[in-house]
C-alpha cells in the first residue's frame, strides 16, 4: 500500500504499482531533449504489489516481484494513474519482463 496525497493505493489481484524512473533529458552528445521527443520510460521501481491472482483451479499464485525492486516492463503495458501530483503505472505482473539489478 502506498500513501499518496491523503489517498492509499493498494493493488489488487496480480497488479503491481510502479513509479516510472525519469528519462535522461540530455543525449550522450549533449543535445537537450524536449518532452515531446522523450521515449516512454520502461524501467521503474515497484511501490506496491497485490496479493496474487487465482488460477483456474482456484489456487492463489504468488507474486514473483516485491516492493522496492527495479523492473523493466512492457512499453505499452499497464494504465497510467495520476493522484495529485504523483504519476504511477498500474501493470499486471505478466507485463513485468525483468528485474533490474
Amino acid at each position: 500500500m502506498v500513501k499518496s496525497t491523503k489517498q492509499n493505493i493498494r493493488p489488487l489481484f496480480d497488479y503491481v504499482l510502479v513509479k516510472p524512473l525519469a528519462q535522461e533529458e540530455v543525449t550522450a552528445s549533449g543535445i537537450v531533449l524536449p518532452d515531446t521527443a522523450k521515449e516512454k520510460p520502461q524501467i521503474g521501481e515497484i511501490m506496491a504489489v497485490g496479493p496474487g491472482a487465482h488460477n483456474d483451479q482456484g489456487k492463489l499464485m504468488p507474486m514473483l516481484v516485491k516492493k522496492g525492486q527495479k523492473v523493466l516492463y512492457k512499453k505499452w503495458g499497464g494504465n497510467e494513474v495520476k493522484v495529485g501530483s504523483d504519476e504511477w503505472l498500474l501493470i499486471e505482473q505478466k507485463d513485468v519482463m525483468a528485474v533490474v539489478s
